[in-house]
C-alpha cells in the first residue's frame, strides 16, 4: 500500500498546550522506514517529549498515514499503549544502534512479540498470474503495527543498522534511515535541519573576527 505524498511537519512552536489533544499536525515523515516514523511521533526527546500519538483516532489515522490502513478503522483503548510499547522498544533498538551499544532484550522480546503476530503470506491469482500478498487479518490495525514491528526487525536484526542515524542538528531528535549512496546522511531532512545548519554555518563564518598575525592556519607569512 503506497504512502500519499505529505508535506514535512511544522516545528513545534514554544506556547504549544501539552498534553495535545491531537498530534497529527505535527507528524512528519522524513525517516524512510514505518519504523522509524513512528518513533518520530514522540517529538523533541531532547526536551520536552511532545506524545503526537495521543489517543485512538491518531493512531488509526496514522497507521493509514503511514500506508498500513487503507481507511482508518476503530482502534481499541489499549491498543494506545500498546503502539507507545512498541514505538519506545524500537527507539531502545535504534539508541542502541547509534551508539554501537547492545540492544535491551526487553527492547528485543517486545518486538518480537508483535513480529509474531505479523499476517502470513498468501500466493493468489491474479487474472492468471501467481501473486504473493499477505493474508486478510481479523485485526487490522494490529496486523498493521505488526508490520511495523517487522520492518523494525528487518532493520535491526540485519546490516541495515548500520545506517540508522539520528539528526545531527542540536535542535532535531529524528532518527531515519540514511538510504544515500555514501551513507554520510547527516540530517533527518535536508530542507529543514540540512539548511538551517547551513545558515548557521554561513552566519557564523561572516561573523567571526578575522585572523590576525598570519598564523591562524597554522602557516607563517612573510
Amino acid at each position: 500500500m503506497s504512502r500519499p505524498r505529505i508535506p514535512l511537519a511544522k516545528d513545534l512552536p514554544e506556547e504549544l498546550e501539552v498534553p495535545l489533544r491531537t498530534g497529527r499536525d505535527w507528524w512528519y515523515w522524513t525517516a524512510g522506514r514505518p519504523a522509524l516514523d513512528l518513533v518520530n511521533t514522540l517529538r523533541e526527546r531532547w526536551r520536552r517529549r511532545v506524545e503526537c500519538l495521543c489517543g485512538p483516532d491518531d493512531v488509526a489515522e496514522w497507521l493509514r498515514r503511514a500506508g498500513l490502513l487503507a481507511m482508518p478503522v476503530p482502534v481499541a483503548p489499549e491498543l494506545v499503549e500498546a503502539a507507545r510499547e512498541l514505538r519506545e522498544a524500537i527507539d531502545a533498538g535504534v539508541r542502541a544502534a547509534v551508539a554501537g551499544a547492545p540492544t535491551p532484550p526487553e527492547a528485543v522480546a517486545v518486538i518480537d512479540r508483535w513480529v509474531a503476530m505479523s499476517a502470513p503470506p498468501a500466493l493468489t491469482l491474479v487474472d492468471g498470474v501467481p501473486v504473493l500478498g499477505s493474508r486478510d487479518a481479523d485485526d487490522p490495525v494490529r496486523a498493521a503495527l505488526a508490520g511495523v514491528a517487522l520492518d523494525a526487525a528487518r532493520m535491526l536484526g540485519t546490516g541495515e543498522r548500520d545506517r540508522i542515524r539520528v539528526c545531527d542538528a542540536p535542535d532535531c531528535s529524528a532518527r531515519f534511515y540514511d538510504g544515500s549512496p555514501a551513507g554520510r546522511r547527516r540530517w533527518c531532512s535536508m530542507a529543514a535541519c540540512g539548511n538551517r545548519a547551513k545558515v548557521r554555518s554561513h552566519r557564523a563564518r561572516r561573523t567571526a573576527p578575522p585572523r590576525t598575525g598570519g598564523q591562524a592556519d597554522g602557516v607563517s607569512r612573510p
